[in-house]
């Protein structure tokens, strides 16, 4: 898999309640941007999804896929492309760490299109799609409180 991208932001929550959001993969049309639909297909015995599709459009993309996740309790959890249509390969992860302020949450994310993508415009599509995300669960997070 091709290098990660990596972004950082401290949401004012403690961890347990940032993964809480993470977890409600039903609620993310209503926070995650050209997010249309993401349906949970697997449970693993925590009651988290193991596997969930989802439906993006986000200009230019439009595309359908399904993740498979791993979960460690509200420190990270990781996720792969299990398939896609737009998308060859994608390996993500969020990484929670309580500080004073709250939680640094860590954004790693690597994606593979099926089309030839140079790999500078990769990695900003990559960096967008992180702050862009980042942004939208600090606000959903924070305004829970």
């Amino acid at each position: 898999m091709a290098e990660q991208t990596t972004s950082s932001i401290t949401i004012d929550a403690p961890p347990a309640r940032v993964m809480e959001v993470i977890a409600d993969f039903p609620a993310y049309p209503e926070w995650a941007q050209g997010m249309k639909k993401a349906e949970v297909l697997e449970e693993g015995p925590d009651g988290r999804a193991r596997k969930v599709h989802f439906e993006l459009e986000a200009a230019p993309i439009k595309d359908s896929y399904t993740l498979a996740y791993d979960w460690q309790g509200d420190s990270s959890v990781r996720w792969n492309l299990v398939e896609g249509k737009m998308l060859k390969a994608l390996e993500g992860a969020y990484e929670l760490r309580a500080n004073g302020a709250g939680t640094e949450v860590t954004y790693r994310l690597a994606v593979e299109l099926s089309i030839p993508m140079i790999g500078l415009l990769r990695r900003k599509a990559e960096k967008v799609i992180i702050d862009t995300a980042l942004k939208g669960l600090k606000k959903r997070v924070e305004s829970m409180g």
